[in-house]
């Protein structure tokens, strides 16, 4: 409970509920990133207090990481992986040897902007990291059906919100490669 949240990638649909279901769980505050500033407005309408616009030099994305993060992330939830993960660790990795004064909870879920990281030895020793998988070995399983049945539980309450654009099967050539940003495309006979 009233826990900083950082959702990276954001704006992507699944961003989009992580936030909401963030604030449902009693987040503090939630900060999320991306690419499309359009979808950051609708992060804001959907209970972000921040949005961070990956599409600035790393010196001005580290500067905002650091000013929104007040005493510190402490859970990130990770859609993009890659260079953005680079830029966010680095924003609370300490210049100096250092005890970590705050632990930080980063759970990878996807690899959108890359499927490899390079992290420094100091991040690791002296930020307070800890690097998690979305499946990883310390999730049981009753948390998992717990989660699911949290989520369906929202659903069935309208407390979760998602931009669902349809298409007829028909157009399925001209839809393969198009960019709903912050929309989840579904296909109908």
């Amino acid at each position: 409970m009233g826990e900083t949240v950082l959702i990276n990638g954001a704006t992507s649909v699944s961003g989009m509920l992580a936030v909401q279901i963030a604030k449902h769980l009693g987040a503090g505050r939630v900060i999320g990133t991306g690419r499309n500033p359009e979808s950051g407005e609708k992060l804001r309408e959907l209970g972000a207090d921040a949005f961070i616009n990956l599409n600035q030099p790393d010196a001005k994305i580290v500067e905002t990481l650091k000013k929104e993060a007040g005493k510190g992330y402490d859970v990130i939830l990770d859609y993009l992986w890659g260079h953005p993960a680079e830029v966010i660790i680095k924003s609370f990795t300490p210049t100096a040897i250092s005890i970590p004064s705050k632990r930080t909870r980063f759970v990878l879920i996807g690899g959108l902007a890359g499927r490899t990281a390079q992290l420094s030895g100091q991040s690791l020793l002296t930020s307070g990291l800890e690097i998690y998988g979305m499946m990883g070995a310390q999730t049981p399983p009753e948390a998992l059906v717990e989660g699911t049945k949290l989520i369906w539980d929202m659903i069935k309450q309208g407390k979760l919100s998602m931009d669902i654009v349809k298409y007829p099967l028909q157009d399925i050539e001209k839809v393969w490669n198009m960019e709903e940003h912050g929309k989840r495309i579904v296909i109908v006979p």
